[in-house]
Parts: structure tokens; sequence; C-alpha cells
């Protein structure tokens, strides 16, 4: 069972930074993620990255503004998340799996950390 342990959100004001941090307990070769839930809102797809790091994939409300990267020799996954909206607002949920992280391809989730920008 491979835990998966979530920092570095918070409260920001619109335009801000953050980066998320995302830490596995083992070594992984799955897929790795981040995932977001708004308030009354399903939970979506944010970004993807493969396990060597060679194929990423965004949804495209972040496109240009988020950027996905892993640390293999860490099992750490990150989110840098730059120019922060209000409707970035959500738990963001770090999650392991394979493909395309399509939710029938979720191993693992993250316990989520909150992120709330202010206006």
């Amino acid at each position: 069972q491979v835990q998966l342990v979530e920092s570095g959100g918070g409260l920001v004001q619109a335009g801000a930074s953050l980066k998320l941090v995302c830490a596995a307990s083992e070594r992984t070769s799955y897929v790795m993620g981040w995932f977001r839930q708004a308030p009354g809102k399903d939970r979506e797809f944010v970004a993807g990255i493969s396990q060597s790091g060679g194929w990423t994939n965004y949804a495209d409300f972040v496109k240009g503004r988020f950027t996905i990267s892993r640390d293999n020799a860490k099992n750490t996954v990150y989110l840098q998340m730059n120019s922060l909206k209000p409707e970035d607002t959500a738990v963001y949920y770090c999650a392991l799996g394979r493909g395309f992280l399509r939710p029938f391809e979720i191993n693992y989730w993250g316990q989520g950390t909150q992120i709330t920008v202010s206006s």
C-alpha cells in the first residue's frame, strides 16, 4: 500500500504562486498526477506525468500556468502553480495510477491539501 502525503497548500492572493509537493512512501513506477475538487463540484484532473517524466498532460484551464514535475530519487511529484486565480480554489489531491489517470486508472490518492485564492 503506497502512502501519499501532500504539502504546500495555503491561502494566497490572486496572481501569486504556490508549489505543491507529494511524497510517496516508496519508489513507484506509476504515473503521478494532481486532481482538485472545489466545493460542490466533482473532482477534476489537473496534471499528470509519466514515470520517466517524458509525458506530461494538463487540463486546459491550467495550461501555461501550472507545471508538473517529479523526482524519482525522492519518490516525489511537484505542481508549480503560477498566476493563481480565485477559481483555482479547491482541495488538491495527489494521485498514483496508470495510463492517463482516468478514474478507473487511479490506484492511490493522497489526503488532499487546501488551496484558497483570494481576489
